[in-house]
């Protein structure tokens, strides 16, 4: 059986023990419902890339499809105006790396009635409809072209899918000459698909956004969970690699993290009414956050932003209470143990609060239902341990297999519109 088949059927297990009752997605108007999120971040204060008269190719994997797709452009920490010369779409032929596109199936995307647009500094660019019929677990290619000499300032730093810069306008073309590879989404933040039903937002950290998956794969918990639901869901995944709860980035003067730390993303606090409740179609939040607000302070953060546990829960509560206010179901998830991480994030102290918040979670009844990743992957030998068939090798983020593990972990009954 091949390693994506174990997987998938890893995460199917629970349906067979009888998680899933029946349809999750009642019938439903059709309207626009988000079906694939990136974060979009600042960068740290190093020279950033500079695109000139070249395409970006993105890869992006689809949660649920539609009878057509709008495309969401982002210029939010850019300092001046972002002129997109064209932007293309097309459904992806193969899988993996591969950024071909399927022959037939591509779109000029045009944005208020324009192929070339300019979008002002601080603000996303959303398109208008695409005529593209799409399947749920669908892969697309859209290519943007860049005319003029751009800095790259606005930017989803942790793909784990390789996108490809090329050289000239070739957003239509149906295969692109790479002039380089990466792993980062360059001004690209969403895409929303035409169709019945609804959408979850996963918010989260590293362990949403998928690190230490097998890159080009789909292997983050929420593309498995989309799986288990027949993509009948749509799932933006706005998890961002060391997210915390309460605090933006804020590397201490000359340590290692002011080249790295602006990838972090706002604070859930901050980025909640952008990356959350602007989803369209969105009806459900999961939440998955605190590990960083634990272990930063002293490692990528300064040692005054330690946090109590006390802390997290209020924090915890301003997300259900801002969920509630816009129509959101919102479910609390367990933080995942991390003893003897290699990051240095573990302490009793932070072991502590740890435990303090997952009890909060699971008995306080105040988030409307509760998914419980720990329990799923901690080592049953040691419980403030990840069981080692999941741990990806630091401690601290699950592998493929845990992944599989947390998504067969989550209840499907909780997703019933």
């Amino acid at each position: 059986m091949s390693t994506r088949r174990q997987l998938l059927a890893l995460s199917a297990g629970a349906a067979a023990a009888g998680v899933l009752p029946g349809s999750p997605a009642q019938a439903h108007p059709k309207r626009w419902i988000a079906s694939w999120a990136a974060v979009p971040t600042t960068i740290p204060p190093t020279p950033p890339l500079v695109l000139e008269n070249q395409t970006v190719r993105h890869v992006v994997h689809l949660s649920s499809g539609g009878d057509q797709v709008r495309i969401r452009l982002t210029n939010e920490f850019g300092d001046a105006p972002l002129r997109i010369g064209e932007v293309h779409v097309a459904r992806r032929s193969g899988s993996g790396a591969g950024t071909d596109a399927v022959t037939g199936t591509d779109h000029r995307v045009t944005f208020g009635g324009r192929s070339s647009v300019t979008g002002p500094a601080g603000a996303p660019i959303v398109s208008d409809p695409v005529g593209l019929r799409v399947g749920g677990g669908t892969d697309l290619v859209i290519s943007v072209y860049l005319p003029a000499r751009t800095p790259v300032t606005t930017l989803a730093a942790f793909a784990f899918q390789d996108n490809v810069i090329a050289a000239g306008n070739v957003t239509g073309a149906r295969m692109v000459t790479a002039t380089s590879t990466i792993q980062q989404y360059l001004f690209l933040s969403g895409v929303s698909v035409h169709a019945s039903g609804g959408a979850i937002v996963t918010l989260g950290d590293s362990i949403t956004n998928g690190a230490n998956t097998v890159a080009n794969a789909n292997h983050r918990w929420p593309d498995l969970l989309s799986a288990r639901l027949d993509h009948r869901l749509g799932v933006a995944n706005v998890g961002v690699s060391g997210n915390r709860l309460l605090h933006d980035p804020n590397p201490p003067a000359g340590s290692p993290a002011v080249g790295y730390a602006a990838y972090f993303g706002h604070s859930a606090l901050r980025r909640f009414d952008r990356d959350v409740v602007a989803q369209p179609g969105a009806e459900f939040l999961v939440v998955l956050l605190g590990v960083n607000d634990l272990g930063h302070p002293g490692t990528s953060a300064p040692l005054d932003e330690v946090v109590s546990a006390d802390d997290l829960i209020w924090g915890h509560r301003q997300l259900i209470a801002r969920a509630h206010l816009a129509g959101l179901r919102a479910y609390g998830a367990t933080v995942l143990p991390f003893k003897d991480d290699t990051l240095g994030f573990y302490s009793v102290e932070n072991e502590r609060k740890r435990a303090a918040l997952n009890r909060w979670i699971r008995t306080s009844g105040e988030y409307d239902g509760v998914i419980d990743f720990d329990a799923a992957v901690r080592d049953p030998g040691d419980p403030l341990r990840l069981r080692a068939a999941y741990d990806s090798g630091d401690h601290l983020h699950p592998n493929d297999a845990g992944m599989a593990a947390m998504a067969a972990a989550v209840p499907l009954r909780l997703f019933r519109i």
